[in-house]
């Protein structure tokens, strides 16, 4: 993969305490390369995110509209603040994507599965961003916030608190 290194430990963009407090904080989410095809990935993930309340605001130049929703050609053209910019790009794009993220302001710069750049995570992290890498923030959303574990799933989390570990 472009921009990753053998070297570059991802996993301390996975620590779940950061994970639950950034999902539980944000309102609006940014998702990089949504697509309006209903069997991608991008999309399942936003009509999710969506249907458990959060803003979504499409960012895919090929796309003028996702779940009922104005697309953006990019980040710096979207109109309102972003809590957590959402990337389904490959791992060369994230940079510039950090960059962008940086400059709207985001809180938050989360890297779905496979996409990994250590360059993208220092560009976020210096200009103040969280980062979350190589999660699905749809998978994490039901691990902590959802009810995945009323389904059987092993969410590696016990607890009796109704809302979740803080």
């Amino acid at each position: 993969m472009t921009g990753t290194t053998n070297a570059f430990d991802v996993s301390r963009f996975q620590d779940p305490k950061t994970i639950q407090r950034v999902l539980l904080a944000a309102r609006t989410i940014a998702i990089v390369g949504l697509s309006g095809n209903p069997l991608r990935a991008s999309y399942f993930v936003g009509y999710y995110l969506k249907r458990h309340g959060y803003r979504i605001v499409p960012v895919n130049p090929r796309e003028t509209e996702v779940l009922g929703e104005k697309s953006h050609g990019s980040l710096l053209d979207v109109p309102v603040p972003v809590d957590i910019v959402n990337v389904f790009r490959a791992p060369s794009a994230v940079p510039g994507i950090a960059r962008e993220a940086v400059e709207i302001g985001a809180k938050t710069l989360w890297c779905q599965f496979g996409v990994i750049s250590e360059e993208g995570a220092r560009v976020a992290e210096e200009g103040g961003l969280t980062v979350v890498m190589d999660r699905c923030i749809k998978v994490e959303h039901a691990r902590y916030i959802g009810r995945m574990g009323w389904l059987g799933f092993n969410t590696e989390r016990i607890t009796s608190v109704r809302g979740g570990l803080q």
